[in-house]
């Protein structure tokens, strides 16, 4: 029996996830269609891991390859906040359509677990800090209504079919194997590899806006305890690191971990965009036993050194 069945596990949480699980010896199916997940990093897996190549629109598909899976883990989406803004159809088929298709196969499939890895996105803006699960949902992008909507689903599945299901609502997430090429790459890694090359990077908006920043191998954490921890199904619980930094604040840690003073240039705020993130993870702690363990500090310094490697 497969242990674990992960879709999107191509993309950066998922590839980080992947190589946790394979160091360990579990019994894997990465399940990617490969439109943004990348395979040049699926090398030196254990001989556990399966690779398939399908997307979650195809529900026959999932359905067939899900048959005998303990736990499934949903990262598969659409997850750029400018590229919801730009094509929100898009954005509401794989984000809504895929995690409905992913919970039918999983529910007929009977698998112990489903983690639905969503975002903080679905608070939207609020003068309220720090972010608690209880909070009334305002989003500000397309993006972040598509991840309410699956959240919606995943609760469902649970009251209705009785598909014991978790969602946790990540923050801003970082760490190696993150891409920083495109327009819409997320920050750190833009800004990483932007700062090794000697350039100034680009502030969307005058970079006073506050991050709460989350490791990626804290949030591996967070999914291994979710597929397991009692009285979880059925719950939200923030991922986060329970700390902020400004974008200001980012750039300046990189360029003393650097040795640089290599000065950023600003752009007009992305639509869509947060101000202020900062999260409430009481929950995660009482219930998931989660402690993250990477300061910001710590997490861009191995962060740097591993793209300074040539990813």
């Amino acid at each position: 029996m497969t242990k674990y069945f992960i879709t999107g596990g191509a993309g950066f949480i998922g590839l980080n996830l992947v190589h946790h699980l394979s160091a360990a010896g579990e019994k894997i199916l990465l399940f990617d269609d490969f439109s943004t997940g990348r395979k040049k990093f699926l090398r030196d897996l254990s001989k556990e891991v399966k690779v398939q190549e399908g997307s979650v629109m195809d529900l026959k598909e999932l359905k067939k390859s899900m048959k005998n899976c303990e736990y499934v883990i949903h990262l598969a989406g659409q997850v750029s906040v400018p590229k919801s803004v730009k094509d929100p159809v898009h954005s509401a088929e794989l984000n809504i359509l895929g995690t409905l298709n992913t919970l039918i196969a999983a529910r007929d499939a009977k698998v112990k677990r489903l983690v639905y890895v969503g975002s903080a996105c679905a608070y939207g803006e609020s003068p309220s800090l720090p972010k608690l699960e209880t909070m009334a949902n305002n989003p500000l992008s397309p993006y972040g209504v598509s991840t309410i909507a699956a959240e919606h689903y995943c609760r469902v599945f649970f009251t209705t079919y009785g598909l014991p299901t978790v969602i946790l609502r990540a923050f801003n997430v970082y760490g190696p194997m993150q891409d920083p090429s495109g327009g819409y790459a997320a920050v750190v890694p833009k800004f990483v590899t932007t700062l090794l090359d000697g350039k100034a990077p680009v502030i969307s908006g005058d970079g006073k806006q506050s991050r709460d920043f989350v490791h990626v191998s804290d949030l591996v954490d967070a999914v291994k305890a979710a597929c397991i921890a009692p009285k979880a199904e059925g719950e939200v619980f923030n991922i986060a690191s329970g700390s902020r930094i400004t974008v200001n604040g980012l750039v300046n840690m990189l360029n003393a971990l650097l040795g640089k003073e290599i000065q950023p240039k600003y752009e007009e705020a992305h639509p869509g965009d947060i101000r202020h993130s900062l999260a409430d993870i009481t929950r995660a702690q009482e219930m998931l036993g989660f402690r993250p363990r990477v300061s910001i500090q710590d997490g861009l310094r191995t962060t740097l050194e591993w793209y300074r490697k040539g990813s």
